[in-house]
């Protein structure tokens, strides 16, 4: 029997170093549990589990997937692996203080100085391995990391050598499945902890700061000139340390790094989307350990300077140049009350909601009452790729987001939010803001027709949907308006001016463009055609059930455009129907609210004290 099956092992961190660990842990053998909060991921992982691709290929499921460490407390682990950035550490390892047993050995398996010393603070020394990895890899979807290298080995070690022999079967547990790690004694991980963020310190910062990848950086003279200048500091601050490094200790980091391909190291990946960095724990530590031998790193303190003005939340708006004034645009367009800067909200709780669906991706902004404070829509096929990173981007500098809900078509595949919930849900949540109580809500999207009904509490009783066929929803709307040569801006006021009563007798886009043109050729105005149209898509919702007795009003992007819908809705149901404030964003805005929900739910003072029990 092998050995390693009887190992338990729980990884915390789900991000490429400890996804493509706790694949290479379960090809070995061990029992695995992994631990994500993202609730995209999450489901991804539990359903499909991690895929690895390009140097390393493999497809592994998981029987223990948690949302929390404190659901891994009955594992009875043997090892637990921090797999996560160094500024989140100290919040895990609070946590997972609580699985602390006699027999558990803890892994700081992160890039950086020092970072182990959040685990033997609460640990202890005598139960702490520190990992050091040469591989690396990119996220390419929730669940997936296309591996871009690995360089052998990786090296993991006892902290005080009191723990050499778990060391040992850790390190033998990844050799046996081709990851090769190598155990050495405190004194070797010491040094090979320094190596690897020099290595990291070298290009890390540059490539966030230049926006160049590895290759690109390696590959011009100017910035290998650069990048040497600021290994051989951190060079001479390991030796005042009395860590020594060979001769040649130059020339091996430059090969090292022509090896780390055309992609962006996980620092200068973090710069570029304005995310906190670990450059504390990098070129910071260089500076920190220089200054107390009295030793100049200019490169390092600059480059670690220029790292935190550039993730700075507070002054990332105010950046001269085009990612300053961009963010500026995006908020000054988006905010509610064009009276109050964004600054007004600087302290005050804020929540994002991000409606992705099928023709604009919505964003929604909520302060602590629950008001909606930024609105901000974008066409979901934009021709600039990078314009939901920089909308994003703007919110986060401006406005402190404490939670954040995913929804509409996108969000089974959005990672960039904390949880996800369905339209359905989002969309009675919106309106619930507004009309409390039992309710109708028509929401005409772009692929799809929704009537939802709410309870006396506001609880979603019912729905129904429109069929598989885009008819009468704003794609069809689009279409037929552009086989009739009419501004779809103008279709509502046209429409207005117009008794006819006809509809179009197809409700396929490719037969209904073909009557279009009949009508066209037979002389029919403009107004006349528009209000056949909307005919056409009234009596389409009015096939669908609506409970009687009960308000009813209407959301989406549709009805926000189309106005006289409602007029003619109103008359088909044979009831005053109502538009909600800002239909277009309802959704989003439901959104945004549910993640205010769940974050007074996880830290009111029941969460809390549930907490405590449960520990």
């Amino acid at each position: 029997m092998n050995k390693t099956n009887n190992i338990k092992v729980g990884v915390i961190g789900m991000g490429p170093v400890g996804m493509i660990l706790a694949v290479k842990l379960k090809e070995a053998g061990c029992d695995v549990s992994v631990c994500v909060r993202n609730e995209v991921k999450f489901n991804k992982i539990k359903k499909d589990g991690i895929v690895l691709e390009n140097v390393i290929e493999s497809t592994t499921k998981f029987d223990h997937v948690y949302h929390s460490i404190a659901e891994m407390a009955e594992l009875d682990l043997d090892y637990l692996v921090f797999a996560l950035k160094s500024y989140q550490t100290a919040d895990a390892v609070s946590e997972a203080e609580i699985l602390n047993s006699e027999k558990l050995t803890v892994v700081a398996a992160q890039n950086g100085i020092d970072v182990e010393h959040y685990l033997t603070d609460s640990f202890g020394e005598s139960k702490t391995l520190r990992m050091v990895v040469n591989y690396a890899g990119n996220i390419s979807s929730p669940n997936t990391v296309r591996v871009t290298f690995f360089t052998p080995p990786n090296y993991i070690g006892s902290i005080d050598d009191s723990k050499t022999e778990q060391a040992k079967l850790f390190a033998e547990t990844l050799n046996s499945v081709e990851l090769t790690t190598n155990a050495v004694d405190s004194f070797e991980m010491l040094k090979r902890a320094w190596e690897k963020t020099i290595l990291n310190a070298s290009l890390s910062p540059l490539c966030g700061v230049g926006r160049l990848t590895m290759a690109e950086a390696m590959a011009d003279p100017d910035t290998v000139e650069l990048i040497e200048q600021i290994i051989n500091e951190g060079i001479d601050v390991a030796e005042k340390e009395k860590i020594r490094f060979p001769d040649d200790f130059l020339r091996h980091c430059l090969r090292y790094l022509k090896k780390g391909g055309d992609h962006f190291p996980s620092l200068a990946g973090d710069v570029i989307n304005n995310r906190q960095t670990e450059i504390d724990y990098f070129n910071g530590k260089i500076v920190d350990y220089g200054k107390k031998h009295y030793v100049r790193t200019t490169l390092n303190l600059a480059f670690t300077n220029m790292v935190k003005a550039m993730t700075n939340k507070n002054i990332v708006s105010r950046i001269p140049g085009a990612a300053g004034d961009n963010n500026k645009k995006i908020i000054q367009k988006g905010m509610v009350d064009k009276n109050k800067a964004s600054i007004y909200y600087k302290g005050h709780d804020c929540f994002l909601g991000i409606d992705l669906g099928s023709a604009f991706t919505k964003f929604t902004v909520v302060d602590e009452n629950g008001d909606p404070i930024f609105r901000y829509a974008l066409q979901t096929l934009s021709k600039d790729r990078h314009a939901m990173k920089n909308i994003l981007q703007a919110i986060h500098a401006e406005f402190d987001i404490k939670y954040s809900c995913a929804t509409g078509y996108g969000r089974k595949v959005f990672t960039e939010t904390d949880i996800v919930k369905t339209e359905i849900n989002c969309a009675a949540a919106g309106v619930s803001k507004y009309f409390h109580g039992e309710k109708n809500i028509i929401d005409i999207g772009g692929e799809d027709i929704k009537i939802i009904r709410c309870d006396s509490e506001d609880h979603i009783g019912n729905f129904y949907m429109n069929d598989k066929c885009a008819a009468g929803t704003g794609s069809f709307l689009t279409e037929i308006s552009e086989r009739a040569e009419i501004n779809i801006s103008e279709m509502s006021s046209l429409a207005e001016h117009s008794e006819y009563d006809k509809e179009l007798n197809s409700f396929c886009t490719v037969f209904a463009k073909t009557e279009i043109m009949k009508w066209i050729m037979d002389g029919m105005s403009n107004q006349d055609i528009a209000r056949g149209i909307y005919i056409s898509i009234a009596n389409k919702v009015a096939k669908m059930r609506l409970d009687p007795g009960i308000p009813t009003l209407m959301i989406g992007g549709v009805i926000a455009h189309h106005p006289y819908l409602k007029i003619l809705l109103s008359t088909k149901f044979d009831k005053e129907i109502e538009i909600v404030e800002a239909p277009q964003y309802v959704v989003s805005l439901g959104a945004s609210l549910i993640a205010q929900q769940h974050f007074n739910a996880k830290e009111s003072p029941k969460s809390v004290e549930k907490k405590k029990v449960e520990s």
